[in-house]
């Protein structure tokens, strides 16, 4: 089989493959032979159909499908033994469709390909690259304690109100003077926060107030209107709440404050591993522990997104074989033809980035092992977990998910692609001068803004 490869300039070209009969008859001979012994048609034992009448009813499917695999196979060894950087596929031109497969003829196929433009990376100590760490304050330490101690936490009745607490009582209607409209709205055990009242006013007038207490507040106001919360304080109709403008008398059967759980070794041992923190200074350490590590991570990924900036822009902008490529994503894309049009301009940005990695990749020597994989399928699973507050997962369960993750192979392709980012970008820090920044935390989220 003999292959070629023509380029019409640095971006374009063309490959053809030439077929002989010598290429591909004996392929054909087998397959008809092996069809023969599986085939079963009436008047033949299963087995015994003869090649010849196999040929005459099959043949030209059976010869269409080897020479397809015939040319499939060489023509994706020739690029990768020449190495061709090839973008997407092989575009077959309007001549393959005038080919007839006929055995005995030779068969000229011929293929458009878009070429991956020439350039090279270079860094060194002599190019800079913002880093960024992010200081813990003792406020963010102190707010991730309040916020594992809240988990741990439960209601208590208490003796007066106070902000955030939670008032239940009677709720009766009044009029002009004050006294209790006769066949009135009243309402028993409904609970109220005062706290979310959008009138600082009406909140006002439950500070300091105490069981059996009668508080006149005007719900209209305390609820800007909304007809919601009225029917539901109220327990009137939707449509009839807004009717209700006036005052009421809440009489507070009971406040409920919500008290936040001790800070003791059996909230330590919820978030850490048990016996792995044993006092409140342990606690505040390891929660800047881990605070620091996540924000560690977040600047490693912020350094990733600046190395791209950084690079892309010391390269400058590739020419890419637009039509080629446009041909190809619009096969992709299932000939819509404005979806690519609305989309290439980004499609080409990620193809820069892809390219250039690649190079970075090479460079670096970067590689990514399958305990790599693993690991990162780990990290991934408990940071699932950390979202649900499930913070001490006991590893059988999150080797259970890891093995239903490696199952998919789109996931373990995402899982690949992040274990090379990590570990390019720790790569890259060694390679280039970082010019470290101090920042708050306020500061390095604007970043991202």
């Amino acid at each position: 089989m003999n292959i070629s490869l023509q380029k019409a300039d640095e971006l374009n070209a063309t490959i053809t493959a030439v077929i002989e009969p010598a290429d591909y008859e004996e392929n054909v001979a087998k397959a008809i032979k092996d069809f023969s012994k599986k085939a079963s048609m009436p008047g033949f034992r299963p087995g015994k159909v003869p090649a010849g009448l196999i040929k005459k009813q099959y043949g030209q499917s059976i010869l269409a499908e080897e020479v397809n695999k015939l040319l499939q196979d060489n023509l994706y060894n020739y690029i990768r033994d020449n190495k061709v950087n090839m973008l997407g596929e092989p575009l077959p031109t309007d001549a393959n469709n005038n080919i007839e497969l006929v055995d005995g003829n030779t068969f000229t196929f011929t293929f458009d390909l878009a070429i991956a433009p020439e350039f090279k990376v270079e860094l060194s100590k002599k190019d800079k690259v913002d880093f960024y760490h992010v200081k813990v304050s003792d406020e963010m330490i102190d707010n991730q304690v309040q916020m594992y101690r809240q988990r741990g936490g439960n209601y208590e009745k208490v003796d007066s109100y106070e902000d955030n607490d939670m008032v239940k009582g009677t709720v009766t209607e009044l009029d002009a003077k004050g006294n209790a409209v006769d066949g009135g709205v009243t309402a028993e055990a409904v609970v109220m926060l005062p706290k979310y009242f959008k009138n600082d006013d009406q909140k006002k007038l439950f500070e300091n107030a105490k069981p059996n207490d009668i508080v006149k507040f005007n719900p209209f106001k305390a609820y800007d209107g909304s007809e919601a919360e009225l029917a539901s304080l109220l327990k009137v109709e939707k449509e009839k709440a807004a009717e209700y403008k006036g005052d009421f008398n809440f009489q507070i059967s009971e406040i409920t404050r919500y008290v936040p759980g001790p800070l003791n070794q059996e909230l330590f041992d919820t978030v850490f591993p048990a016996g792995t923190v044993t006092s409140a200074e342990e606690f505040s350490a390891k929660i800047k522990e881990q605070i620091e590590n996540q924000f560690a991570k977040d600047a490693d990924y912020k350094f990733l997104l600046d190395i791209r900036k950084y690079v892309t822009e010391k390269i400058g902008k590739l020419k890419f074989p637009d039509e080629k490529l446009k041909r190809i994503m619009l096969a992709n894309a299932k000939n819509n033809e404005q979806k690519v049009e609305d989309n290439y301009d980004k499609s080409i940005e990620e193809l820069t980035w892809h390219l250039i990695k690649e190079q970075l990749v090479e460079m670096t020597k970067v590689k990514v092992e399958d305990n790599d994989v693993i690991e990162m399928a780990k990290e991934v699973t408990r940071m699932q977990f950390a979202q649900y507050g499930m913070l001490n997962i006991p590893e059988e369960y999150i080797d259970n998910s890891v093995k239903e993750m490696m199952k998919k192979r789109e996931t373990v392709d995402n899982l690949i692609d992040r274990a090379i980012e990590i570990k390019l970008g720790t790569a890259l820090k060694e390679m280039v001068t970082l010019n470290t920044k101090d920042v708050t935390t306020e500061e390095f989220n604007k970043l991202f803004a």
